[in-house]
């Protein structure tokens, strides 16, 4: 048998590149030094932001309350429906969510805070505690007052259960009263309610 010209101990692969390594290992070194050189300058110097601090305002959530209000889809985002943040720039459509917003990470970064604590000082946790007791001082309960108080209560509670209760007759007299149908003796008698009226006569 002739053997075809296709063998495979005679063919030629020296058409096929050769995979150089170092050539590849300096194309990836020369890629990540590229790609750092790209960060640090997206970056910038890091930035030096102010501890967390205590809102020394308060929060506006029920002034809106109960109100009606006209949104058209063209009005500015201070005037559409929900919680506008003037910092971010948006609008958050409850209270929840709005509080979720200002308490955090974006909305803290945008006023220049980071998330974390200062750590207060011995001096700054005493006067602390000094300018609690003060508050506290003119308006100190003992259990003596706290009992008073909850007899107070419970006294107030009674008297509240009582008026409904007189409430509840006083609806029950109207509502016989409304329902005593004065009729003509003649039309009840012909309908078969003469003996349950009274007997007037």
């Amino acid at each position: 048998m002739a053997q075809s010209g296709t063998g495979g101990a005679g063919v030629d692969n020296t058409f096929r590149k050769k995979f150089d390594r170092e050539e590849y290992l300096e194309r990836a070194r020369k890629r990540e030094l590229k790609e750092e050189e790209a960060k640090s300058k997206a970056k910038g110097p890091p930035v030096q932001r102010k501890p967390l601090k205590h809102r020394d305002y308060e929060v506006d959530l029920e002034s809106r309350l109960g109100k009606t209000q006209v949104v058209t889809p063209i009005a500015p985002l201070s005037q559409q429906a929900g919680y506008f943040c003037s910092v971010c720039e948006c609008v958050v459509k409850d209270s929840a969510n709005y509080l979720d917003h200002i308490n955090g990470k974006k909305h803290q970064r945008a006023l220049g805070m980071s998330m974390r604590v200062e750590r207060a000082s011995l001096e700054q946790v005493q006067q602390r505690f000094d300018n609690l007791k003060k508050r506290k001082e003119p308006g100190t309960f003992t259990e003596q007052d706290l009992d008073e108080r909850v007899l107070k209560q419970q006294q107030e509670e009674e008297e509240k259960k009582r008026q409904r209760r007189e409430r509840k007759k006083e609806k029950k007299k109207e509502k016989a009263s409304e329902e005593e149908v004065e009729m003509d003796p003649d039309v009840a008698a012909m309908m078969g309610f003469g003996g349950f009226g009274s007997s007037k006569k």
